[in-house]
């Protein structure tokens, strides 16, 4: 069978990565995706490297977001490429877009112009502070998100340590699980408009996601009123749950109850320090985590990692490695999942890339389109949902409009 959302077609206004990790998904999960891009250049991350796909100007980046979907290019300052991008509106059911507040008025592009001729659209606007507010005009990147939004105050060694101070994540977290929150919200928004008939319009910012997912750490403020700190990789709520040092290196040990705790002694031979009531249950451990790590750490320096997660498994406490890239893609799990997959690519030939995780039972997804070259299916989504001739889109072509 297609994917589950085979039925839909979504008009991707979006660049950089919140937005087209977003369609990405829609086009995983079987949606039809036309990626509009500015003739000549396309979307920002074509041009992000290195590294590039081999005989290629494809950047990495760009690979990685923009998986099954077909590109055209559309110049939409121009009144034809306006007229172009409203007609190609008329027939989706979603339109994702992340200009700046008010970006797409001036083109007759707005919420306002595309829900006039199709009332039913699913219309989601991607920006760095939402509609309203008193930054609403700000632009908005997922580095300056993560530090405005707490992240940033969050991630690294502590102040003081060696290394310490704010540091952001190794992947642009914000812009992603913005992208993931606008799946979300379009989806319920097509359950709405099954359910009422009516489109409605979503207003996403980056900001209010980082807030939003600060999860317990935010909620641990909220309930508290001390403001957490940096703690490397230990836990604010769990102890002990952090990376430790073996004699050849560093694993990841997460003792998530008092049982575990307590096996955990036994094979570490920390029999004395099962045994004392200040340990006993998490909340003290959490109180006591100063004088209780760096007897941990004392027990674990004395093997090596391999045997740590050899004995740790057996017992049944979650533990794991400290891999790099080339470790995650040759585990055998990872493997065994099938999380990469290969693509043919119209000029390099073979692509490989990370599938989507999500596995469904009776909606097998497929992966047929590789990232698109810009203006890939330009002649091909002009004729098929527009009905142009091959001598019209020349005409178009000469005048730049496409």
């Amino acid at each position: 069978m297609a994917g589950p959302l085979a039925h839909l077609k979504v008009l991707d206004l979006s660049r950089i990565l919140a937005g087209p990790w977003a369609s990405q998904v829609f086009a995983d999960f079987g949606a039809e995706v036309i990626k509009v891009e500015r003739p000549g250049s396309g979307d920002d991350t074509r041009h992000w490297g290195p590294p590039y796909l081999v005989d290629t100007d494809e950047a990495a980046y760009y690979l990685s977001a923009n998986r099954g979907k077909k590109s055209i290019t559309i110049d939409i300052t121009q009144p034809q490429g306006q007229q172009l991008v409203r007609a190609l509106a008329q027939q989706c059911d979603i339109v994702l877009e992340n200009y700046k507040v008010g970006g797409l008025k001036k083109y007759g592009l707005d919420y306002a112009a595309i829900k006039a001729i199709n009332p039913a659209i699913i219309y989601c606007s991607i920006t760095g502070f939402g509609q309203t507010g008193p930054y609403a005009k700000r632009a908005g990147y997922d580095a300056m998100i993560q530090g405005m939004g707490g992240l940033m105050s969050l991630t690294g060694a502590a102040d003081g340590e060696p290394g310490g101070g704010p540091q952001k994540v190794g992947v642009a977290v914000a812009d992603l699980m913005t992208g993931m929150y606008a799946v979300a919200a379009v989806l319920a928004a097509i359950v709405h408009r099954q359910q009422s008939g009516e489109g409605q319009y979503i207003d996403l910012a980056l900001l209010d996601t980082q807030v939003a997912w600060l999860a317990n750490q935010g909620q641990n403020y909220l309930t508290s009123g001390q403001v957490p700190e940096r703690k490397g990789s230990a836990h604010p709520n769990i102890v002990p749950y952090q990376t430790v040092p073996a004699s050849d290196g560093f694993f990841m040990l997460a003792v998530g109850n008092d049982n575990q705790f307590q096996r955990f002694c036994v094979i570490a031979g920390l029999d004395e320090i099962a045994a004392t009531p200040q340990y006993a249950n998490n909340a003290g451990r959490v109180k006591a985590r100063q004088m209780l790590i760096p007897l941990v750490e004392a027990a674990t320096r004395k093997q090596p990692v391999c045997w740590w997660l050899q004995q740790l498994e057996k017992a049944q406490i979650p533990c794991g490695p400290i891999n790099n890239l080339q470790q995650v893609f040759t585990d055998p799990q990872v493997q065994a999942r099938e999380m990469v997959i290969e693509q043919s690519h119209p000029t390099a030939g073979t692509l490989r890339s990370i599938r989507n995780p999500v596995r469904f039972s009776s909606t097998e997804l497929e992966y047929k389109q590789a990232p698109p070259l810009l203006g890939q299916h330009t002649q091909e989504v002009l004729c098929s949902m527009l009905g142009y001739t091959d001598e019209k889109i020349a005409e178009l072509k000469v005048t730049g409009v496409v």
